[in-house]
């Protein structure tokens, strides 16, 4: 018997282990090569595995590695350590709170920048019916690519990641992207590494606007586009679709010319006599016709649309109005008192901002719902003109003005100035105004027009490794 259970013994399993019996070191080690979101969702993990995702052990590292050259933070203590310095230089660095950024000018002709396009790699600008391409890593060593297969001028641009297409047949994904230009020529082509893939036909004059987003799931995901004729068409970006193939449907129902159109859940649009239609896309796929979720008017010329779950934020004129989608009741939400002409929104924190004559103004829906004499909580009057360019991201506000020489950055919870950046770099900013604005996170692309000098001018700054702030 007892050699039957020494047998037994020296069978039994070892004693179980699991992840908390890895040390600091070990998972900082483990840790090094996944991203920051990856790193936010192991820190959600279990109460042991947030502690050591929050240890300087894993953020003294990414710190090191990320900014070689930046002096550590004096005093690192058991609540402020690595982490937090860590994110909050890169909060720095997406608010564009420095003052030397790695910068970049590029010099161009007279002609009016169009359309701008500033995506995690690429720089992309229109001039008439030419379409340029450019990284800014090569900005120096060549010049942009070309892209002429418009015949008129180009009205708009969007980039979509191309494995949300069914253009992407590899089983590695690559983080690529295509893009997508419509014209005045009525046609709309797609691009991908540096030649036009697509053209798609269909609109019997100019196409006016795109989706900024894929409509539906998986490898069928289409576009949207408005055009003169005040249709919305849908398109496939099917790789087994032949050339010039028409529409996938087709949406009557507007006059007038499609002015925007957003599409986070539902397809919106707006025509110029400011008819605001909502699209059942999934049925008129199913269908090929039209199907109208709903409709409704709204007052002045539109500037701007937002949609966030069922609620679509719309400017026109002199108001920013507030759309239930699912009933199609209106209520203001806030009233100027001039005429607007831009508009932004970050619904998931309740404000939004508008250009005036002059000023930019920000305002916070829950204070302003239902009030016609609503107030911003913030004004922006440092300009000299329309706020026609205006940005807003999670981290910031950037407003500029075609008679300025300079764009304003503010902080998007308080609307403090943060920063105010020049058009131009080198030479000088007599006879020159601004004409273009794109940005991507620590990224910004201004350009500019001298109208004596008969120039034009791209100027590129990345903030991401700045180490010098701002006097503001």
């Amino acid at each position: 018997m007892s050699m039957q259970r020494r047998g037994k013994s020296r069978l039994l399993p070892p004693p179980a282990t699991s992840i908390k019996d890895l040390n600091a070191d070990t998972l900082a080690q483990c840790t090094s090569s996944i991203s920051l979101q990856d790193l936010s969702n192991f820190a959600v993990t279990c109460k042991y595995l947030r502690k050591m995702a929050y240890s300087d052990a894993i953020w003294e590292p990414l710190f090191r590695e990320r900014w070689p050259q930046k002096a550590l933070p004096s005093a690192i203590s058991v609540t402020s350590g690595f982490r937090e310095a860590y994110l909050s230089r890169r909060m720095d660095g997406l608010q564009f709170k420095f003052s030397d950024p790695f910068t970049l000018q590029m010099n161009t002709n007279s002609n009016p920048f169009d359309q701008v396009l500033l995506t995690e790699k690429d720089l992309f600008f229109s001039q008439g019916s030419l379409i340029r391409m450019i990284r800014p890593e090569d900005w120096l060593s060549r010049g942009p690519v070309t892209l002429s297969d418009h015949s008129e001028r180009i009205t708009c641009m969007r980039s979509f990641p191309l494995n949300e297409t069914s253009l992407y047949l590899h089983k590695l994904y690559k983080p690529e992207k295509v893009l997508v230009t419509s014209s005045d020529d009525s046609s709309i082509r797609l691009w991908r590494k540096g030649y036009c893939w697509r053209q798609f036909r269909g609109h019997s004059s100019q196409v006016t606007t795109l989706s900024d987003k894929l409509l539906g799931n998986g490898a069928g995901k289409v576009f949207a586009s408005g055009g003169e004729d005040g249709t919305v068409r849908l398109w496939s970006l099917s790789f087994f679709r032949k050339q010039g193939k028409h529409s996938l449907g087709t949406f009557f129902g507007h006059k007038n010319p499609i002015q925007l159109m957003d599409n986070p859940s539902h397809l919106v649009t707006i025509s110029r006599d400011s008819k605001v239609m909502v699209w059942d896309t999934e049925a008129a796929l199913l269908a090929g016709s039209s199907f109208a979720g709903g409709a409704t008017s709204v007052l002045g010329y539109p500037i701007g649309i937002k949609c966030h779950e069922h609620l679509a934020y719309v400017a026109a004129g002199s108001s920013v109005v507030a759309i239930d989608l699912r009933t199609m009741q209106k209520v203001v939400i806030a009233a100027a008192d001039a005429i607007l002409y831009s508009f932004q929104a970050m619904p998931s924190k309740s404000l939004f901002c508008v250009g005036s004559n002059g000023r930019a103004m920000l305002y916070d829906t829950r204070r302003n719902l239902g009030t016609l004499n609503s107030e911003p909580i913030v004004v922006d009057g440092g300009h000299g003109g329309p706020v026609t360019y205006l940005h807003m991201d999670p981290y910031k506000i950037v407003t500029g003005s075609p008679v300025d020489t300079h764009f304003n950055v503010l902080d998007v919870n308080t609307g403090a100035l943060i920063n105010s950046l020049t058009c131009i770099e080198y030479g000088t900013n007599n006879n020159t105004r601004c004409c273009a604005l794109a940005v991507n996170g620590s990224r910004i692309v201004i350009g500019s027009v001298n109208d004596v000098e008969e120039v034009g001018c791209l100027l590129f700054r990345d903030f991401a490794n700045a180490n010098r702030m701002s006097p503001l």
